[in-house]
């Protein structure tokens, strides 16, 4: 599987706070059946459009990255590590020329919405980026609090360009009652794109049980489309194939049953 929504840069965001933070959280993301990553500190679009910031802390970034790829050579040499940002949209046009704020250097971005709430003109600010020439990637929709109100933005992302992303955790409830079924709706009405865990390095690490949960009610080709293909096209820069509406089958009776 291929994860490209994590926080594992040491002492750069709220993710991983030291090296050993990271150590665990790459020990955890392959130990749950992940040899490729992405992964993605926060970073302000504010900041691309101010030169000196966005350098002074992109050489922050480039020095934590140092640290995390000699780890990943040194102790995880068989699984691929990449890099790029999940860019918070606080300004609607981001200057997106540098290739570290994208998706292993592709023209696909990984983008969130500011304080976890839709602004207003959020589909503006898609249209634009696509005009621009970027593939806006928008994480986690079914945790904003005005998302359950606004589900129709999500058919307007959609045809702006963006694709969509949700977290493995919500499917299991991990950020509440509402997200949990706003993401069962994205898979539902086959509106998702992908699957990542947004992995902190620290706490829980859904990947695997929203793995099983998914397979065990029929979901199989499903899951492999949101964690493997879709994300291997988006590493070669392709776009995701469609992802089929999903209506989870009750489960076998022994896995209703049996503590195991």
């Amino acid at each position: 599987m291929l994860d490209f929504h994590n926080h594992l840069m040491p002492a750069v965001d709220d993710g991983a706070c030291d090296l050993d933070e990271s150590r665990e959280g790459l020990e955890t993301l392959r130990s749950q059946g992940i040899d490729t990553i992405i992964t993605t500190p926060h970073l302000r679009g504010s900041m691309t459009v101010r030169a000196a910031e966005l350098e002074g802390f992109l050489g922050v970034l480039d020095e934590s990255w140092e640290q995390l790829i000699s780890l990943a050579h040194a102790e995880f040499p068989e699984m691929r590590i990449e890099r790029g940002v999940e860019l918070m949209l606080d300004v609607p046009a981001p200057a997106l020329d540098d290739p570290r704020l994208r998706l292993a250097g592709t023209s696909f971005v990984l983008v969130e919405f500011p304080f976890m709430s839709i602004p207003p003109n959020s589909t503006l600010a898609i249209r634009d980026l696509v005009k621009a020439g970027w593939m806006p990637i928008i994480a986690h929709p079914e945790r904003y609090a005005n998302m359950a109100p606004n589900f129709g933005l999500i058919d307007s992302w959609r045809e702006a360009g963006a694709r969509i992303q949700v977290n493995s955790g919500s499917l299991l409830g991990f950020y509440g009652q509402t997200p949990k079924k706003l993401a069962w709706t994205l898979l539902r009405d086959g509106l998702a794109h992908y699957l990542s865990s947004d992995y902190h390095s620290r706490g829980k690490c859904s990947v695997a049980s929203a793995a099983s949960y998914l397979k065990d009610r029929g979901g199989e080709a499903t899951h492999r489309l949101l964690t493997t293909t879709n994300p291997e096209r988006m590493l070669a820069g392709k776009q995701p194939l469609p992802v089929p509406p999903f209506i989870p089958e009750s489960p076998p009776v022994w896995k209703r049953v049996l503590p195991w």
